[in-house]
């Protein structure tokens, strides 16, 4: 279950590469002959130049080699990183230039088109042209941009038509900037993933989404990020490094804890590995957590890709008929629509020394 990152109804719900050497040479080598490992320099399917390209097929996800010690095969994953152009408790524009300059280095280091998601109305929090040179960085690297509301709001609080005015107040510089890269502006994502209740809240919402050539970015990895990103942010304002060295240890072994998690939940639904969407957010953790990020997926067999090529998955086809109030991921909306169970009891709860700093320390009343 998806609690709120700003501050609201935190009593929402909480919720091994395997191989011998020889064999990975192998599938490397075969790989290689069948063209599905390259070295480009250039752009190839919306890759920026320098970072490795996708495997190409026929709309499909290529991933070769059988299953790991898990049991579980390899398989993809989209990152994408919430609230640009930037989630911080430090209102220090040099602070939030500097990690989401760390961000999109590391991202581009280890070969990763990652989609943020913009709230326009932060633009404003700080400097204003700086926040948009923030988003200006995004997509000079080649990372995608999607909306994500100017203020942050829920539709459950401030109903359809309210909440449609915020997602259009939410488009323009987002969309210019895209358009300045012959782009356009496809991806939104809910605040909180509460995508509007009663039904017909939800129903209005996702007509206006669909009439303006908007499409939903799931979710279907949800380490909650953001819990551990401000008492992060906390420890480095105070100097603390000690505590700031426990927080990433927390924050690490609590996200490995939870992509096992949904690779199992996957399975159990689809009998297979899906093409999995992560979310995380725009924050100075993630920034100094790329590296380890990185090496957590190539444990965990998931290869990044871009979200466009993720949604190509036919997992992301199944109905999501869900119109309650909470934000939840889709692996819970689809268990509900299939009727089938999730491991709810191997679930692991953010540790309660995170949970307890992050209610010290968060200001935020949006």
């Amino acid at each position: 279950m998806i609690a709120r990152p700003f501050g609201i109804d935190l009593a929402a719900w909480w919720r091994v590469l395997g191989g011998r050497a020889l064999g990975i040479a192998c599938a490397l080598g075969i790989a290689c002959a069948l063209g599905l490992v390259s070295q480009a320099g250039a752009m190839a399917d919306g890759v920026p130049g320098g970072m490795a390209p996708e495997s190409r097929g026929a709309g499909k996800i290529v991933a070769a080699g059988g299953p790991g010690v898990d049991g579980f095969g390899p398989g993809t994953v989209a990152l994408t990183f919430d609230d640009l152009p930037g989630m911080t408790i430090l209102p220090d524009q040099a602070y939030v230039e500097r990690f989401n300059a760390e961000l999109i280095a590391g991202l581009r280091r280890h070969h990763i088109r990652a989609t943020g998601f913009v709230v326009e109305g932060k633009l404003d929090d700080l400097v204003r042209e700086r926040q948009i040179g923030v988003l200006k960085a995004w997509s000079k690297a080649g990372m995608g941009l999607g909306n994500h509301t100017f203020s942050h709001e829920t539709p459950n609080s401030i109903g359809a038509q309210a909440y449609i005015a915020d997602i259009a107040l939410g488009e323009p510089i987002t969309r210019a900037l895209l358009a300045g890269r012959h782009q356009r502006l496809r991806w939104f994502r809910h605040p909180y993933l509460e995508t509007g209740s009663p039904a017909p809240v939800r129903q209005a919402i996702d007509g206006w989404l669909a009439a303006h050539g908007y499409r939903v970015a799931p979710v279907t990895i949800d380490a909650d990020d953001w819990e551990f990103a401000e008492p992060y942010d906390d420890a480095i304002g105070h100097h603390n490094d000690a505590r700031a060295r426990a927080i990433r240890a927390e924050y690490l072994d609590y996200t490995e804890a939870t992509i096992i998690w949904s690779q199992g939940a996957a399975q159990a639904l689809f009998g297979r590995q899906i093409a999995f969407v992560m979310m995380l957010h725009d924050t100075r953790l993630n920034a100094d957590c790329i590296d380890d990020l990185a090496a957590m997926l190539r444990r965990r067999r998931l290869r990044p890709v871009s979200l466009d090529r993720t949604m190509r998955d036919r997992a992301y086809a199944t109905p999501d008929t869900y119109s309650g109030t909470d934000g939840i991921e889709w692996l819970e909306r689809w268990a509900t629509t299939l009727n089938k169970p999730l491991a709810w009891d191997d679930f692991r709860l953010v540790p309660k020394d995170i949970a307890d700093d992050y209610a010290r320390v968060d200001h935020d009343t949006n």
